[in-house]
């Protein structure tokens, strides 16, 4: 599934220059994930970057954007190009 950030986000910067499919945009308030651009890092990278380096843990699970691994796996194909 996409992740989301939430209410806790203090504008700290670090999650955007981390994602690899440029899914994070500095919205009105805080921080924002694009779901259709977000593979939770799957095919870039082990684990989502952006919630290895955010200082105060407010990236989710988006309930309202539910992926498979194979489902997120066929969206980095498409963000990317790359063939299987």
């Amino acid at each position: 599934m996409a992740l989301l950030i939430n209410d806790l986000c203090v504008n700290c910067d670090v999650c955007a220059p981390v994602c690899p499919n440029n899914a994070i945009t500095q919205g009105q308030t805080i921080y924002e994930i694009a779901a259709s651009h977000c593979t939770e890092c799957v095919g870039h990278f082990d684990t989502p970057q952006c919630v290895e380096v955010c200082p105060v843990e407010c990236i989710d699970p988006d309930p309202d954007h539910p992926e498979t691994q194979e489902e997120l796996m066929e969206k980095y194909l498409q963000l990317t190009g790359v063939t299987a």
